[in-house]
């Protein structure tokens, strides 16, 4: 059966919700509990978890660690993925040295840029390697996702030469689309398309007298 992937979206944020219970001690919770605290139904949430079998009982909830395990093992991210990076800006060093990585099953091994200025340079314990060679290191290492934090005109190119190196999952940070053979996973994180998402629901900003 395949599953929609807006449900497979979801699974990572009930298992941050989870993960963070099973941090403060707390042994049982429910799909109401979990409702209240991420804005999502818990009869959405029951039918999520549906999808890969039964992971509770009516009228006693879930067991937090199991379910945290068993979310873990769905998400396979039982072991430590490795990662690559390219892109050492401010975006791309930021993300070198962000801590929040390693406990959830990611692990940084790699850092490209193309800008002879920073190929050299160490963030995160990693020194940034030409991207050039992203071609031989990538399948050395046996990186199968990678990071992208270039700017928008070099996105394409960037992520044509990750498939080539046998990346399946990217994750870009660019303002662009970016096309990819079939089988080849990509998600997208643009600030500014979730900032427009919400000013929908705003009023518009009373124009400045000075400015215009």
């Amino acid at each position: 059966m395949e599953i929609p992937d807006i449900v497979v979206g979801r699974l990572p944020i009930y298992l941050r919700a989870l993960s963070h219970l099973e941090s403060i001690g707390q042994t049982v919770t429910s799909s109401h509990e979990m409702g209240n605290a991420l804005g999502i139904s818990s009869a959405q949430i029951r039918k999520d978890l549906s999808h890969f079998g039964e992971f509770g009982k009516q009228g006693t909830g879930y067991q937090v660690k199991y379910l945290v395990d068993q979310l873990r093992r769905i998400l396979k991210v039982g072991a430590d993925w490795d990662i690559a990076i390219v892109g050492a800006g401010d975006l791309g060093r930021a993300l070198a040295n962000y801590n929040g990585f390693a406990d959830r099953g990611f692990r940084i091994r790699a850092i490209f840029d193309s800008d002879p200025r920073r190929i050299g340079q160490t963030h995160g314990g990693h020194v940034v390697q030409d991207a050039r060679d992203i071609g031989r290191v990538l399948p050395e290492l046996g990186i199968r996702l990678a990071m992208v934090a270039v700017p928008a005109a070099a996105a394409q190119l960037v992520a044509d030469h990750l498939v080539a190196a046998g990346v399946q999952g990217i994750l870009n940070y660019a303002p662009i689309n970016i096309l990819v053979p079939e089988g080849v996973q990509v998600q997208y994180i643009d600030p500014v398309v979730h900032l427009q998402r919400m000013t929908f629901y705003l009023e518009a900003p009373t124009p400045n007298p000075v400015t215009g």
